[in-house]
């Protein structure tokens, strides 16, 4: 039988170990409660910084008080309790006896502004991790009416701040994040994505002109290899200016190896034999879903880096923005080949067998099923 729960018990003994900023925040206050003085000294320093609500209430309070007299304050704490009585409507487990303990604890009041530095790093690296875990959320959230233009503005934000961390922190000499980031998630590799790549490279096999105009499209694109290779057996047929048809799709398969891994020729005709819509639809959609998918890697990423708090906030920006400019490519072309065209602009009619109006229907590809 279980144990009866003693309701005067309590798991405090359980709680994980504070962390260094704890350390920082008691010490500068501390020191700013010993020698008020000192708030001069600290820089650019926030209440909404602080980890711990009830220090953040006790720092704002220290800025809305007046400070005293440095003289009279060495011998009266009526300041320390105009402090408190200010701070207790916003965190009312503040007791004066925490106070005593937070200037015990302090071990050199003149280190105030660097303990303030300590703090601001911290919540630097606190933030960033919240715009790159909303960075890697807005990819993945399918109630978006246009999920890219939210994706990419997201990452615009992420982009800001860390302009913003570049100038409040000095740059130095560093080496990048040494944080182990996560792989690329299997959840990109959906039978949807799997879909849309077998009706593009069929209809793009049924209307091969087209694919002149969309070298925005590549390889890196497909969430599945054997898609990738198909697309490029297509590209290459229509640089040459070769006839494409299934067969001679088959037969370019054939020269690129596809074909030596136990890959039925039937199946791969019937890949490419089934067209719905136009190629620049099912394109972009793939395009879509790439730069979605890029994005939500790069959140993850930058995620890592600033889960780790062994990383210095110059290694934090620094990785940061290299990961950010692995989205910078792909951006660049989903931008060009999403971009309305000028009002004055007149597009050649497209034929009613390939319109792009509306998604087209999702059709299944039965005998292409087995390659996945």
């Amino acid at each position: 039988m279980p144990q009866p729960t003693d309701p005067y018990e309590d798991d405090l003994d359980d709680l994980p170990p504070a962390q260094p900023v704890h350390y920082a925040e008691q010490s500068l206050l501390g020191a700013l409660l010993l020698e008020p003085e000192r708030l001069a000294d600290i820089g650019d320093l926030d209440a909404s910084q602080f980890g711990n609500h009830a220090h953040g209430a006790l720092f704002q309070a220290m800025l809305t008080v007046p400070p005293p007299d440095p003289e009279t304050h060495r011998s009266d704490p009526a300041w320390l309790n105009t402090v408190l009585d200010a701070a207790r409507p916003h965190a009312p487990g503040l007791t004066a006896s925490y106070l005593h303990t937070l200037i015990q604890v302090c071990p050199w009041p003149r280190h105030a502004p660097t303990y303030a530095r300590m703090i601001r790093a911290d919540h630097a690296r606190r933030t960033l991790l919240m715009h790159a875990e909303r960075l890697a959320q807005t990819s993945t959230d399918t109630t978006l009416p246009n999920p890219a233009a939210s994706t990419l503005a997201q990452a615009d934000t992420l982009g800001q701040f860390l302009d913003t961390l570049a100038g409040q922190f000095a740059p130095h000499p560093g080496s990048l994040p040494r944080t182990s980031v996560p792989g690329t998630p299997a959840g990109h590799s959906s039978e949807e994505a799997l879909d849309e790549e077998r009706l593009l490279l069929a209809t793009a096999t049924a209307h091969p002109a087209e694919l002149k105009n969309m070298r925005w499209l590549q390889p890196d694109d497909f969430t599945l290899p054997l898609h990738a290779t198909v697309w490029q057996c297509l590209t290459a047929l229509v640089h040459n200016g070769k006839p494409v048809d299934p067969v001679t799709v088959l037969w370019e398969a054939q020269h690129r190896g596809l074909l030596t891994d136990g890959l039925d020729p039937s199946d791969l005709i019937a890949l490419v034999s089934a067209p719905v819509g136009s190629p620049e639809y099912w394109g972009e959609r793939v395009l879509q879903r790439a730069l979605l998918a890029r994005a939500f890697d790069v959140g993850s990423r930058i995620a890592a880096y600033a889960h780790d708090p062994a990383n210095t906030p110059h290694q934090l920006i620094t990785g940061s923005r290299r990961a950010l400019a692995d989205l910078t490519a792909l951006r660049t072309r989903w931008q060009h080949t999403t971009a309305t065209a000028p009002p004055t602009a007149v597009r050649a009619p497209r034929s009613p067998a390939v319109t792009r109006a509306g998604p087209a229907p999702r059709t299944a590809v039965p005998a292409a099923r087995a390659l996945r």
